[in-house]
């Protein structure tokens, strides 16, 4: 990769990967060069869909854009990866306050461990109710919840 490229780091579990996500991703590319999402494997969140699985979605969803976006599978700190793929931010959505405090411990921790800055983006406005838990619940009560989810190309 180029060495003047500007790279930023998106992450997160992604059970499913949302309209939601896919808006941040794609706002985001006005502002860098590249872009690495980052599946996260938690221990710490129950996830229905395997981790390979949710990094072919993702990468199906972005084939037309895969000289921009990158997407890798991950296990360690967020702050670790974005050292690997030399990241000089890490791109988080906010939908709510609720995200927003989540969200502000983990950049403060983020740049105490790793000196690295969080950019927030928040989601746009008919967006903000959605989310990967509210898509799982409509599946499994066997409801279609297409219209939140990325058309694969």
């Amino acid at each position: 990769m180029n060495e003047t490229m500007k790279t930023a780091l998106f992450t997160g579990t992604f059970d499913p990967f949302t309209i939601g996500h896919q808006s941040i991703v794609e706002r985001a590319l006005c502002l860098f060069d590249h872009i690495v999402i980052g599946v996260a494997m938690s221990k710490l969140k129950h996830t229905e869909n395997d981790i390979r699985l949710r990094t072919e979605s993702i990468s199906r969803i972005f084939a037309d854009k895969k000289d921009r976006i990158e997407v890798i599978a991950y296990s360690d700190l967020t702050i670790d990866l974005a050292k690997r793929v030399g990241a000089v931010c890490i791109i988080r959505g906010i939908r709510s306050v609720k995200d927003f405090e989540y969200e502000r411990e983990q950049a403060d921790i983020n740049r105490r461990l790793g000196g690295i800055e969080t950019l927030l983006l928040f989601s746009e406005p008919h967006l903000s109710s959605i989310s990967s838990s509210l898509v799982r619940e409509l599946q499994f009560f066997g409801h279609d919840a297409s219209e939140f989810l990325p058309k694969v190309k």
